[in-house]
Parts: C-alpha cells; structure tokens; sequence
C-alpha cells in the first residue's frame, strides 16, 4: 500500500506537469477555461447584487461570492480525494486498474492546476508592451490598456514602461506565487478557492464607480478576501525578487511597500523597483523608491529575468515543502 509520502510525491508531480503544460502551451481555449467559468458566474452574480441598496449589495455580495467558492472548492477538494484514495488502493486489489484511474485523476488535477495561475501569458504580455513600445509610444499604450485597468491613452513612454513592469511584478503574485503557495496549503481547492478570490477581486473589488457603477458595498467582501488571502504570498513574492535581484534591502522595502492603497500590491512592486535600482509610480497616487532613476527599455528584460528566478525559487520551494509535509489529500 502507498504511503502518506507517495501521496506528497503525487502533489509534486501534479505541480511539475502543471508549470510545465502553462510554459509550453500556454492558457486553454475560454470556453474550457475555469477562470473564464469563474467570470461569467461573478459577472452575472454581480449585476444581480448591484441593484440593491448598500447594506443589502454588501449582505448579497458576501453570499455570492461564498457559493462560488464553495463551487470551485468543492469539486477540486473531491477530485483530490478521489486521487488520494486511487493512489491509497494502487497497491491491493485490483492495483493495475487503480493505478490508471489515479494517473488520470492525477493528470486531470495537473491541468485544473495549471489554469489556476498563468505565468506564460503575463511574461509574454510584459514582453509586448516593451515590444510594442519600441514601435511608438501609441502602439505601447494600446498593448499596455490590454494588460491594466488603468486609462492609459495620456501616459508617457515612462509611465507606459513603469506600469507594464509593476504589472509583472504584482501579477507574479497573484498569477503564479499566491496560488502555488494555496497549493502547498490546502492542495488543489486552495488554489481553486484562492483564484476565484483574486477573479472576483478584479472584477467587484472596486472602491466608488467603475464605467458609471458604485461597487463600494457590492465588491467590498470580494476585495478583503482577497487581501487576506494574498498577504502571505505577496510577501514571499517581494522577498524572491529581492533575492532574484541580489537585493537585501528588507528596511527600505518595508518603507516603500506600505506607500500603495493596496496592502500587498505594494510589496512585490516595490521589491521589482528595489531591485532593479528604478523609480516606480502611479501619477498621483504613490511614487516607489524615489530617488531612484527612471526604467529605460533595457530595465524590462532585466525585470523579466528577476521574475523568472523567482518563479522557479517559488516552484522549489514548493515542492520541498510539499516533500517534507503530509500533503492535505485525504479528508
């Protein structure tokens, strides 16, 4: 019979195959996609909360968001038991036909993974920016508005560069770190529940109007659930760019980290900046490390290479985590 390690070994694999399927191919077709499942459901969910007043928007928005979770959660934590249990019998009776549904189970668990975080996509989307950039500076606020909400029709080629490199720095959080780290936690329904938390963050998280909507109530319970849920992350994510930089400047972090309205989106942002040895900002919103220069075209690809080692530090560390823990596979 298997043993609580082979199951670990499993979650590793499992992690391996699914950074693996996310560099070579990249994200899935929408309509296989469970994200974009995710953002239908909050969309429609959303509208239907928004015609209420506020006490009301915020009551119905809580609950909403909890019945989506449960509805990502559920299914992944029942698929992960199903495989903990396929793996469990591999070795008694029957063990060739357990052995083949827990390798299927097992390579259904790795794809859903995967499309839990997208670390291709954002790189190569950082990459066009700058791409584009070099084309003219209306070609990069055209690739840039693909990539952040902010309106950026009267950016400057820096402002335009800025963005695109605090884009990548806070989206290697969100996208990659943070989920892995959910992983790590609470297996596959961590990861599930965590990215329908930070889908549902970009999309009601909102403090006043957004295109002519109030989502102060309606959005507040998705925006502090995801602020909870990416406050450890985020700063693993700061502290492996730091790294990834050759950069231990943990007091100049802590000061600049705490200058964004967001309480993590400050973090890896300000570690990418500290890193590099750049000034990073949001006109008239916050300014990071300040006495430093502005990024110049080169400062992208070098972001780029900072991000890449912290994404495999964070894959490594993972996996030897996962190795030297009981992996949370059975209930």
């Amino acid at each position: 019979m298997l043993n609580g390690l082979s199951l670990s070994l499993a979650a590793c694999i499992a992690l391996l195959l699914a950074i693996c399927l996310d560099v070579l191919w990249g994200e899935p077709a929408a309509r296989w996609h469970p994200v974009v499942w995710m953002g239908r459901y909050l969309g429609t969910a959303g509208r239907l909360t928004l015609r209420h007043r506020p006490s009301a928007a915020f009551l119905l928005g809580a609950c909403a968001w909890s019945a989506g979770a449960a509805c990502v959660g559920v299914p992944a934590w029942l698929l992960q038991v199903q495989l903990g249990r396929q793996l469990l019998a591999a070795g008694g009776d029957a063990a060739v036909l357990h052995f083949i549904q827990g390798l299927l189970l097992l390579l259904l668990m790795a794809w859903i993974l995967k499309t839990m975080f997208s670390w291709r996509m954002l790189f190569e989307e950082t990459q066009a920016v700058e791409a584009a950039l070099q084309q003219s500076l209306q070609a990069g606020r055209k690739r840039l508005s693909m990539l952040v909400s902010r309106d950026t029709s009267t950016l400057s080629e820096t402002e335009v560069r800025e963005s695109a490199i605090e884009s990548l720095a806070e989206n290697l959080n969100d996208s990659v770190v943070a989920p892995v780290f959910w992983f790590v936690l609470f297996g596959l329904p961590g990861a599930a529940v965590y990215r329908f938390a930070n889908t549902a963050d970009a999309m009601w998280g909102y403090r006043g109007l957004r295109n002519g909507v109030d989502w102060e109530w309606a959005g507040k319970w998705a925006a502090r659930a995801d602020d909870v849920m990416s406050w450890v992350p985020a700063r693993i994510t700061a502290t492996l760019l730091l790294i990834a930089g050759g950069s231990l400047q943990i007091n100049t972090l802590l000061s600049e980290a705490r200058k964004t309205p967001s309480p993590n989106s400050g973090w890896p942002m300000a570690a990418m900046a500290i890193a590099l040895g750049i000034r990073l900002g949001k006109p008239g919103v916050y300014l990071l490390n300040p006495a430093a220069r502005e990024p110049v075209a080169t400062d992208s690809a070098v972001a780029k290479r900072y991000a890449c080692r912290a994404v495999l530090a964070a894959i490594l560390l993972a996996l030897a985590t996962i190795s030297m823990t009981a992996f949370p596979v059975l209930p």
